[in-house]
């Protein structure tokens, strides 16, 4: 066959393929051309209709309704965008590309949903939901490439964004709707916001952190947070044994395949840091009962890390994450003086530091060209190696363990620590002693309810509130705490009592499971040599 013949056929075979500019890491197969690929839209419509008959959905009116609400407009979008294709005679096609960082990230995530829901059945519960969030973005991020270019790419993109929205911030049934709208604006937000950076047009934000920042926002200046399992999501991780080790060794797979470990490490490192010189200087723990909370653990390995919005250079992702460690720091003081719940600290640091990274990229080298650099020789090239990072990051991790920072027993976990704290007037003590307290009254200790109402009844360490009080003693008094009772018929004084073994299990639980299968020997052995309580020390003295 002649050299001209071999190359008409050539490019007679690339004339019935899409071309994309050439993109690393993926595999692309051919398009499948016209208005037929409209039908997968069509189809994955369908099927999520046909999810909202499941009794998981069924089961509440307001769910099922938010579900064919979603199909609605999807279908809406699709006729519409299928009478327009064909009044101008236009077609569209798809193209396949597999990429690592969706498939690698999407399995790690799903692998926390996996472990998570082992300890926490409400994740197992919101699998259907989760499953018709993807259909949902899948359809509507076909449909808005097809309103605006010929191709849509198809792959597991909208894996690792759906996930990682549902990692940190679920509406409640009656409210699931706008679970629909937070996915359609994160992928709106990748379409139209976008900058010139490096020669290109791209996204400005991480697509879910966008989601999650802007509705933190909108949730905060409303103040209806309890549309959300938001405050659950982010205390209940802790419910899964070794949360910390596990979501560091799901780490190291990402940072091995991506190489985000300086922007891990570094959140993590200023976060153990700045924890600790507040520590040493106030005497208390700065985050609740951890020196990184574990929803915080999880954000810098899977939230702030996505390699699209963030430097590209070495020192770059040094700074990028140091200041996701710093952000997360100053927003959880600044919400706290707010009064807003401080679980959004990390959603609301991701999108203001992928505003930054133009002005990082444009300071780092002059970072580069300062003397402390070139003294330090921080540009060595061994140092610049991945698996050099990842050996500093396993040390460092490894360190913290030693030191009882991550899984396991701390300080804030103890009520006698607060209540100690509280009592020497240290920085943020009765704060938090009315916000642990108040958090085991929620999960039913009457011994808790009944300390609140006599903390509001007395306006010693808080204002009196003889309403809260009142509540507050009800409460125990239905969980059959006889001093409650009394509280409620005698309002001049305040009866307590220490707690008894039913409320020892979930005040000893120290972030885990309630100890319903604790003996009470051992119960009162934890109390007094783990937490201090000088009432179980002489228990078991007197029963010694």
């Amino acid at each position: 066959m002649s050299a001209a013949r071999r190359r008409k056929e050539w490019q007679k075979d690339q004339e019935h393929r899409v071309q994309l500019p050439n993109q690393p890491g993926g595999r692309t197969l051919d398009s499948t051309p016209g208005l037929q690929v409209l039908t997968a839209p069509a189809v994955l419509t369908l099927t999520l209709v046909a999810l909202s008959f499941l009794p998981r959905i069924q089961s509440n009116l307001a769910l099922a309704i938010s579900i064919w609400g979603a199909a609605i407009v999807l279908l809406a979008w699709l006729l519409m965008l299928y009478l327009k294709l064909r009044h101008e005679h236009a077609s569209r096609t798809f193209q396949t590309m597999l990429r690592p960082q969706h498939y690698v990230q999407a399995l790690v995530q799903l692998a926390v949903f996996a472990y998570w829901g082992l300890h926490w059945r409400p994740v197992y519960e919101f699998g259907t939901l989760l499953a018709a969030q993807l259909i949902f973005a899948y359809v509507f991020d076909m449909l808005l490439a097809w309103s605006r270019r010929e191709t849509y790419t198809l792959g597991f993109g909208p894996f690792p964004i759906i996930f990682s929205i549902n990692l940190f911030l679920w509406f409640r049934d009656d409210w699931f709707y706008l679970q629909f709208l937070m996915v359609g604006i994160g992928f709106l937000g990748k379409e139209f916001v976008r900058w010139k950076r490096e020669g290109r047009t791209v996204h400005i934000f991480n697509p879910s952190a966008f989601s999650l920042g802007l509705f933190s926002l909108v949730l905060i200046a409303t103040g209806t947070t309890d549309l959300t399992w938001g405050q659950e999501i982010a205390s209940t991780l802790t419910l899964a044994p070794m949360i910390y080790l596990y979501l560091f060794l799901l780490g190291l797979v990402v940072m091995y395949f991506f190489s985000i470990t300086l922007v891990s490490g570094a959140a993590a490192m200023v976060l153990f840091g700045l924890s600790a010189l507040y520590t040493s200087l106030t005497g208390v723990p700065y985050f609740l009962d951890s020196e990184i909370p574990a929803a915080v653990f999880l954000g810098l390995h899977l939230l702030v890390t996505d390699p699209s919005t963030s430097p590209r250079s070495r020192a770059g992702k040094l700074v990028f994450g140091g200041l996701y460690g710093l952000g997360v720091f100053g927003l959880y003081s600044l919400l706290g003086a707010y009064g807003a719940p401080t679980f959004y600290d990390k959603l609301l640091a991701v999108p203001l530091l992928n505003l930054s990274v133009r002005g990082i990229d444009a300071l780092i080298p002059v970072i580069r060209r300062s003397r402390a650099i070139k003294l330090l020789r921080l540009d060595w090239a061994p140092l610049g190696l991945n698996p050099v990072h990842m050996a500093i990051w396993i040390i460092f991790f490894g360190s913290m363990t030693a030191m009882g920072k991550t899984d396991g027993m701390h300080p804030g976990d103890s009520l006698p620590f607060w209540e100690q704290a509280c009592a020497e007037d240290r920085q943020t003590a009765c704060n938090r002693l009315i916000q642990l307290e108040a958090s085991y009254c929620g999960d039913n200790s009457a011994w808790a309810c009944n300390e609140l109402g006599g903390h509001y009844r007395q306006g010693e360490i808080v204002s009196s509130d003889a309403n809260l009080a009142l509540g507050y003693f009800s409460r125990a008094c239905e969980l059959r705490f006889q001093p409650a009772c009394v509280n409620l018929l005698d309002p001049g004084n305040f009866s307590r009592i220490n707690p008894r073994a039913l409320d020892l299990r979930l005040l000893l639980r120290e972030g885990g499971q309630n100890l319903m299968e604790m003996t009470e020997p051992e119960l009162y052995e934890r109390a007094c040599v783990q937490h201090d309580w000088d009432f179980a020390c002489d228990k078991i003295m007197s029963a010694s």
